[in-house]
């Protein structure tokens, strides 16, 4: 029963999450965060995991990216979202390489997984409200929860993947002054 009223409460989170970023109302508490140790510190949580998975996680982040004025709490919750994404369809034997960069006035941020990738057909609806393909797992929010975050703080967000082949999910956030 316990199990079941936390998989309602995180879906009741979510929801109310993503109707505010999408409703323009997301109130996000700024700071300036060295994004490349807020990545770090991300993928460190995750090593358990993939470890368990017997899932290599790797990360290549730029030692000189800038501090940027973000929300910390929120951009967890993207690298979050991509890296629990990634680790789900990554067979055992495979990597999910993390990396952060700075890229013309924006830092890049970069999950790519070494599992499935996504059909074609799949690619474009990747970031819909309760979109599922059919080798989905989970509610079919996590990816349109992570574009509402990464909108709200005036960045953008890619899929880019080839059934197959893996999956690269990338971020941008820009560079304020």
């Amino acid at each position: 029963m316990l199990d079941e009223t936390r998989v309602i409460s995180r879906l009741v989170d979510d929801l109310r999450t993503l109707s505010l970023a999408e409703a323009g109302a997301l109130t996000l508490h700024r700071e300036p965060t060295d994004i490349g140790q807020l990545v770090a510190d991300s993928v460190g949580s995750f090593r358990p995991q993939a470890d368990g998975a017997g899932v290599a996680l790797v990360t290549a982040i730029d030692a000189a990216l800038p501090q940027l004025e973000v929300d910390p709490v929120r951009l967890r919750e993207v690298l979050s979202n991509l890296l629990s994404n990634a680790l789900r369809y990554t067979p055992s034997g495979g990597n999910v390489r993390v990396g952060a960069s700075r890229l013309d006035g924006h830092v890049r941020v970069s999950v790519h997984d070494t599992g499935p990738g996504i059909a074609a057909d799949a690619l474009p609806h990747v970031f819909d409200r309760f979109y599922k393909s059919e080798e989905s797992r989970g509610a079919g929010l996590g990816l349109a929860i992570a574009k509402s975050l990464v909108v709200a703080h005036g960045g953008e967000i890619e899929a880019v993947s080839e059934a197959g082949q893996g999956t690269d999910m990338r971020f941008t956030l820009p560079v304020t002054r």
